[in-house]
């Protein structure tokens, strides 16, 4: 006969054992939620890499005006940079359990991650200040394009940040360690896509692609 004073150490965790973390089935599901994300990271990169291309292509036109880039854009960089880090650590506090620290963390991410968002638009009003508009140059056409792009992939992010956030809230910890690793991958993901989108808005010019290409 089982000891009823210790049963409780066989009581289920709250919402049973198919949580990520919990047996056999919680195990399927997380896997499952990971090749999900790395799938749909793929298919990111593809897209990015498509609208790179054809930024590429073209550059090469007579009519094609190389855009200065607004320092509010090296601001917004030091944060997306520094909100990647702060999710690394969270990740590394959430499994050593260090539930208080991961609070902290998680919310110190999110906040840069907003301002990466904000300094993002305060650099296209002071674009649009000085007239360069979508309609007006090539290269502000792309400009516009794939950094709105790179925003909205932030936007998503942020939105799993506050689901991961409020997990942060509740009793089970290993559920927590396995979003904000989630949350941490995908924000390296964004981090990686923006240094390539930035040098090349920045730096990317007819002559450097026509020299790599040995078209010259």
């Amino acid at each position: 006969m089982i000891d009823m004073t210790h049963a409780a150490i066989l009581k289920p965790p709250a919402g049973g054992y198919l949580q990520p973390g919990y047996g056999l089935a919680g195990n399927q599901r997380s896997d499952a939620v990971s090749v999900a994300l790395w799938l749909f990271m793929g298919v990111a990169t593809a897209l990015f890499l498509l609208f790179l291309a054809a930024y590429v292509m073209r550059m090469d036109a007579n009519d094609w005006s190389p855009l200065a880039m607004p320092w509010q854009l090296w601001l917004s960089t030091s944060m997306l940079v520094l909100s990647s880090v702060l999710l690394h650590f969270a990740a590394v506090a959430a499994r050593a359990l260090q539930v208080k620290r991961t609070r902290t963390l998680l919310i110190a991410a999110g906040v840069c991650g907003f301002t990466f968002l904000c300094v993002q638009w305060w650099g296209w009003q002071v674009l649009m200040s000085m007239h360069v508009t979508a309609s007006g140059n090539p290269a502000a056409s792309f400009f516009y394009l794939l950094t709105a792009m790179h925003g909205l992939h932030v936007a998503g992010g942020l939105v799993a940040w506050g689901l991961t956030a409020n997990t942060a809230w509740r009793p089970d910890r290993r559920r927590l360690a396995w979003r904000v690793r989630l949350c941490e991958r995908y924000w390296h993901f964004l981090l990686a896509v923006w240094v390539v989108l930035f040098a090349a808005l920045g730096w990317l010019t007819p002559e450097l692609v026509r020299l790599v290409c040995g078209t010259r």
